[in-house]
């Protein structure tokens, strides 16, 4: 794209600072690039697929138990999160998170951290909780109530409609780190915990 908007900088780290916008912007550029290639955002139903991998617990290796507000540590082996991401962080532009409570270990810098350092799920797939909120196609909606049943994006919401995003970054709270956990946002927001993953879906 030309330019690395990131404020956590490094080759192998997610690229965050990224609207939903953005995003399609940056699709569209490696579609024409790459003929056949057809990437996309992944739908909620099939980022949620995805992320639990074949299980159906709060975490794709099971339950969980929250100790305190930053403190899970079932969270501690599969992902960066508010309680762990400030250890032995290399950056110097870290964030200051001194005043974070119930850390599950003491850190005073965070921020994004090198991919496919903490355990993948069943099906290979890294940080699919923590490190980066993921955007999703989806317009946000309050329940599943009405949603499609084939996994298809579910839009509606009109022009500027929130978008969901999903799997909780370095700076959320223990909670927020689920596998049905879900948020939303403005399509044109940018924050340095929000990124995104392809998905390139097959008939």
């Amino acid at each position: 794209m030309g330019t690395n908007p990131s404020r956590f900088q490094s080759s192998d780290r997610p690229v965050e600072q990224v609207s939903w916008d953005d995003v399609q912007a940056f699709i569209e550029q490696i579609n024409a690039r790459v003929p056949g290639l057809a990437l996309m955002l992944p739908s909620e139903a099939q980022w949620e697929y995805a992320c639990r991998a074949g299980t159906d617990t709060a975490l794709h290796t099971g339950p969980i138990e929250i100790l305190g507000e930053f403190n899970a540590p079932a969270l501690d082996p599969i992902a960066w999160y508010g309680g762990n991401s400030g250890v032995d962080f290399d950056l110097a532009n870290g964030d200051d998170n001194s005043g974070w409570p119930e850390k599950q270990y003491p850190h005073e810098r965070a921020g994004t951290r090198p991919v496919r350092l903490r355990r993948p799920n069943q099906w290979g797939l890294h940080d699919m909780l923590g490190n980066v909120w993921e955007w999703c196609t989806d317009h946000w909606h309050d329940s599943y109530e009405g949603a499609p049943t084939d996994g298809s994006a579910w839009l509606g919401g009109g022009a500027g409609a929130g978008r969901v995003i999903r799997g909780g970054s370095w700076c959320s709270d223990a909670q927020s780190v689920r596998c049905a956990y879900r948020a939303w946002l403005e399509p044109d927001s940018r924050l340095d915990d929000l990124g995104f993953r392809c998905a390139r879906v097959q008939s």
